[in-house]
């Protein structure tokens, strides 16, 4: 395993306990070389950069994911993970709210749904 990949494993664990070895497993099953575009490239490369911390990352992938609204299993991950970093409750839902300005009412609904599961995760840690 490289650093990079480390780094990149790091950082996802950061977000979510065991979240390096759950993703980048799921992904070797596929393909061995997929999971380092993943912890590599992703979270190593681009997430690990300096000149913003991973708490403004995350709610910048929040609002990002919000906006597409085609990736409600990586919002909600990456949901917890900015709960994880120190975003609050509130914080959260401000950004998927102001979505709703950028993306329209339906990409903002979706994002409050999938807020609602995270939240809902993190009181249920089974």
């Amino acid at each position: 395993m490289t650093d990079k990949t480390v780094r990149g494993k790091q950082i996802m664990d950061r977000l979510e306990a065991g979240a390096g070895d759950r993703v980048t497993g799921r992904l070797a099953e596929l393909d061995p070389d997929l999971p380092r575009l993943i912890t590599d490239y992703a979270f190593a490369d681009v997430v690990g950069r300096p000149g913003l911390d991973l708490r403004t990352r995350e709610m910048l992938t929040v609002a990002a994911l919000t906006a597409m609204g085609t990736a409600p299993g990586q919002l909600e991950f990456h949901m917890r993970g900015a709960l994880n970093v120190g975003v609050s409750e509130k914080e959260l839902l401000e950004v998927v709210i102001q979505m709703a300005v950028y993306a329209g009412i339906p990409a903002c609904m979706n994002g409050i749904t999938a807020y609602r599961s995270a939240l809902d995760a993190r009181d249920d840690p089974a």
